[in-house]
């Protein structure tokens, strides 16, 4: 079982220390894929970084004013490019005249058409100033941040560690509250998983992600973690030890005590790890992987 941390006290839009270096703004979007909403981070003292601004809200960039007033933003660091994230970075650079970095957006292809919404959707346009696609640091008066590259979630998702508090930035890829969504094309399940083992070799004393309250009890949670994924995997090849299938045959009989209106973002997450399977050469499949492939074990 994960052990999830869901308990976060807050007020919308008001501005909280909740570390010698680090205060929190949380933007009113909550909803089935942010949680309570966007937490933004302000990282140092006079001159800070933002990391994850967020949705492109009026009132959020307000409260981050605010927030910072009487200071100097330097930095805007975004984790990935999802409609939650990233928006107001454009906004804010423009109130600031802070530098916007991140990864690009990869090139992008479509969900296959009537996918379900796993997402709250894409900022297609978020392009940053400086790109950290490869790592690197930035840095300001009594903070340096790491930026790792953790591809998964999405291509160009990057976490971002804070040296001086050994606590690190997770955006979406590690969640207090829930799993991480996993949706091809651009989610990867085999991506997602060595990005997991980077972020555990680190040994961070807690994690900060975009939506939700800090994970303190760092290993054992990304040991759950992947247990978890590895779970799901197990419960694929058992049930194709039982004959070949399609994903649309799977999802009711490993899913059949979830929901059913579940069942087909269900389905995208499987895709995601039976594209991991195939690759590692423990399923074979009759074409591309997709909806309606058949899978069956390796020989």
């Amino acid at each position: 079982m994960i052990p999830y941390v869901r308990e976060i006290e807050f007020e919308y839009g008001a501005c909280d220390q909740v570390s010698p270096l680090i205060r929190r703004v949380v933007a009113n979007n909550p909803g089935p894929f942010t949680f309570k909403g966007t937490g933004t981070y302000i990282v140092g003292q006079g001159e800070v970084a933002v990391i994850d601004p967020g949705p492109d809200l009026p009132e959020h960039l307000a409260a981050i004013l605010k927030a910072v007033e009487g200071e100097r933003v330097s930095h805007i660091l975004i984790t990935h490019h999802h409609s939650d994230h990233s928006p107001l970075a454009g906004p804010l650079k423009a109130a600031t005249g802070a530098t916007i970095y991140g990864c690009a957006v990869k090139q992008h292809e479509a969900e296959e058409a009537g996918a379900p919404r796993m997402e709250a959707g894409h900022d297609l346009d978020f392009h940053p100033d400086v790109s950290l696609c490869d790592g690197g640091e930035v840095f300001g008066p009594g903070w340096t941040m790491q930026a790792i590259p953790t591809p998964g979630h999405t291509s160009n998702h990057l976490c971002y560690a804070l040296k001086e508090e050994n606590a690190c930035f997770t955006g979406d890829h590690i969640m207090g509250w829930s799993t991480t969504v996993i949706t091809p094309p651009d989610g990867d399940m085999s991506a997602y998983l060595e990005s997991l083992a980077t972020i555990r070799a680190h040994n961070f004393t807690t994690l900060w992600p975009t939506h939700g309250p800090p994970i303190r009890e760092v290993t054992p949670f990304i040991d759950a973690y992947a247990e978890h994924r590895q779970e799901r995997m197990d419960q694929i090849l058992l049930a194709l030890a039982q004959g070949q299938a399609t994903i649309g045959e799977l999802v009711p009989r490993l899913y059949a005590d979830v929901d059913s209106r579940l069942w087909p973002a269900a389905a995208r997450s499987m895709l995601a790890a039976i594209i991991h399977l195939e690759r590692h050469g423990e399923i074979e499949t009759n074409g591309p992987p997709g909806p309606d492939t058949v899978y069956r074990l390796a020989d």
